[in-house]
């Protein structure tokens, strides 16, 4: 068994004109030499959800690894109960807030290690700033009605079942992390959502997973980033459905630490 990850703790993060507190999580190796290995939760996910497979996969391959949660999820600051995120909500996380989080926390070319709205997010910080490479499990670049069906059936079971109750073990404010997610998506104007065109700046290597039963999208979202990005691998996990890090744990880390590995011994050979 693997030592125990450090207990989450708050920083202070300037965005816009306020401070936000976001809830960190430092993972895996301690003094590891390599670039840190970010995680970036789903739609629905903070620190807490992630469980051990952060700590594990960093642990497992001598990597440093730092997990957070967004604004609006987990211990971080909560959305104001009448705020409305936009459809360009996961750009200013990737291009705003994610970018003064790894300047407070002095974290220069990370990696980073993203599932459904943060593989998305990862995307688009990695079509903007430095980036040593990325390994994006589900991602979203383009709506698809599946997508949409789907997040329409968990409003209902919020409403109807103990999926809120389920929730709240991962979410100090449960209702701002779901009605910030699922108003997003359900709101009539993402349908057009499409990061697709942001694609073509990216420059680093791509790992691009999804699970070949993958309730929230199709595999034409990691074939489309494949186009986009040529660097881009692709793997398709049998037996899998949007959670690979619940559904594959071990082909997930062997597959992304190879990757990971691979990368950063081309790196160090230039």
């Amino acid at each position: 068994m693997s030592p125990a990850a450090a207990a989450s703790t708050l920083v202070n993060v300037p965005w816009r004109d306020a401070d936000v507190s976001l809830e960190i999580q430092w993972v895996g190796i301690e003094n590891s030499t390599h670039p840190v290995v970010v995680f970036l939760h789903e739609g629905l996910g903070s620190v807490s959800a992630w469980k051990t497979f952060p700590h594990d996969f960093c642990t497992a391959h001598g990597l440093s690894g730092l997990v957070y949660s967004r604004y609006g999820y987990g211990r971080s600051t909560p959305k104001p109960a009448a705020e409305l995120w936009s459809p360009g909500t996961m750009q200013a996380q990737a291009q705003e807030v994610l970018p003064a989080l790894l300047e407070k926390l002095n974290i220069t070319r990370p990696w980073l290690f993203g599932h459904s709205d943060g593989g998305s997010i990862a995307l688009l910080y990695a079509a903007r700033f430095p980036t040593a490479g990325l390994v994006v499990m589900a991602p979203h670049s383009f709506v698809e009605d599946v997508a949409l069906k789907q997040i329409e059936a968990a409003r209902i079971a919020y409403e109807t079942t103990d999926l809120r109750a389920r929730l709240a073990r991962h979410h100090a404010d449960v209702d701002s992390a779901f009605r910030g997610w699922n108003g997003m998506w359900l709101n009539p104007a993402f349908k057009a959502w499409n990061i697709e065109a942001h694609l073509n700046a990216i420059t680093c290597p791509v790992l691009a997973l999804q699970g070949e039963d993958d309730e929230y999208g199709t595999l034409e979202q990691i074939h489309r980033i494949a186009v986009r990005v040529p660097q881009t691998q692709t793997l398709v996990l049998a037996h899998c459905a949007h959670s690979p890090q619940r559904d594959q744990p071990k082909a997930l880390s062997d597959a992304a630490g190879a990757f990971i590995k691979t990368a950063l011994t081309a790196f160090a050979g230039h």
